[in-house]
């Protein structure tokens, strides 16, 4: 039976060093860490993509307009034959719930001399400004408006999304508290050019309208000076199909239009942006990379100076491989050290940090599987730091090692 050095003494040599412990446990942090942030923005991409569309809804944007529909552009009136001539739409109120829309990228920022602002860091970033209609908070029923009102057509107001808010400045919580105790609404925003009014704070988590500024339809038609809209979003009857709408769109060969259901439409955004994806992937992959040859390096240098040591343990009866199973206990508890510290820092600090994107915002997901991923990374550095330097202590004849310095 194979005699096992016992793992007292693997933690018991990691504190020989304090300095040396520190770089291993730092190195192995960042490899996991860097990992996790690289599948976190993968998987939160790819989340907020399936979570903005809704099943029942169908876009209805230009023809050949199908992969963005910010290029998207067909006429105002199409929204009204539309909803008067497409069967299968479902109502509310007695309407049809058809929202004709504007998406376009524009900046928005705090404007910096409103002494109102909740917060005092302005930020200037491109995001995706909708112009919408009162239905597209039915159309749309993820956007919910947790506090202040909708904006009003032509007194130049709008509503945040709370990612949007937060891109641009203004810290939503003190936003919310803002539009609750003041009926005049919030601070103002620069939006191109033009300053309006924040009366509305939008929450939709998890979503790319979490990060979209929304205004009235005819606010969006003069502040981008132009007579045609996006796209129509039409929610279908229980009893009616995404092919009625697409047979629609085949007859009415004037209206130049194309449809597609809102999950697939998004599920195309998605694997447009996959080369994004693919970069952040591969930029975490090679950092990781360089911090892992420093981890190596670091554990080479601490099992190098060990030989002597090592060969004296064979001498008192401890087989190779009992030494090196304890130099693997020694790595791993080193490396998985550094991943959970990795794990609680990505939780904590990662977790939710949103990236915008010209099309709207994603955020960080740091889930189970993410966390999974930091600890196989940790295991993994355990092991391939351990692997290298075990083997060249470890292959020297014992008389050799005895006398190493």
């Amino acid at each position: 039976m194979l005699r096992l050095l016992p793992i007292s003494y693997a933690a018991r040599n990691l504190g020989r060093s304090p300095s040396r412990l520190i770089l291993s446990v730092g190195g192995a942090a960042l490899v996991a860490i860097l990992s996790m942030a690289g599948a976190g923005f993968a998987i939160g991409m790819s989340s907020a993509l399936r979570a903005s569309g809704q099943e029942r809804n169908v876009v209805l944007l230009g023809a050949g307009s199908e992969e963005s529909v910010e290029r998207s552009e067909i006429s105002q009136s199409s929204a009204g034959v539309v909803a008067a001539s497409l069967n299968g739409i479902a109502t509310f109120d007695g309407r049809p719930l058809a929202s004709p829309e504007i998406n376009v990228a524009l900046s928005v920022m705090l404007r910096r001399n409103d002494s109102a602002a909740p917060s005092a860091d302005s930020a200037d970033h491109i995001g995706l400004v909708r112009g919408m209609t009162p239905s597209a908070f039915i159309v749309h029923p993820q956007a919910r408006l947790v506090a202040g009102r909708a904006p009003q057509p032509g007194a130049n107001e709008v509503a945040l999304g709370a990612s949007a808010a937060r891109s641009a400045g203004i810290d939503p919580n003190a936003l919310a508290t803002m539009l609750t105790d003041a009926g005049s609404g919030g601070p103002e925003v620069i939006v191109d050019t033009r300053p309006f009014r924040v009366v509305g704070l939008i929450r939709a988590p998890g979503t790319v309208i979490d990060g979209e500024t929304w205004m009235p339809l005819s606010d969006a038609l003069g502040l981008t000076q132009r007579d045609t809209i996006s796209a129509v979003i039409i929610t279908l009857s229980p009893d009616a199909s995404e092919s009625d709408v697409m047979d629609f769109a085949q007859r009415r060969i004037d209206l130049e239009l194309s449809a597609i259901s809102e999950p697939a439409y998004y599920a195309s955004q998605s694997a447009f942006y996959r080369p994004v994806r693919i970069m952040v992937l591969a930029s975490a992959v090679l950092v990781a990379l360089g911090a892992l040859l420093g981890g190596l390096n670091t554990m080479y240098a601490a099992f190098a100076s060990r030989v002597r040591e090592i060969g004296m343990l064979q001498v008192l009866g401890f087989t190779r491989k009992a030494v090196a199973t304890s130099l693997l206990q020694e790595s791993l508890i080193a490396s998985m050290t550094g991943a959970l510290v990795a794990v609680v820092l990505a939780i904590l600090f990662l977790d939710g940090i949103a990236i915008q994107f010209s099309m709207g915002t994603f955020g960080i997901k740091i889930d189970e599987f993410v966390v999974a991923i930091g600890l196989a990374t940790g295991v993994f550095v355990g092991v391939a730091g351990c692997v290298v330097p075990a083997i060249r202590c470890l292959r020297l004849p014992l008389p050799s090692a005895l006398k190493s310095d």
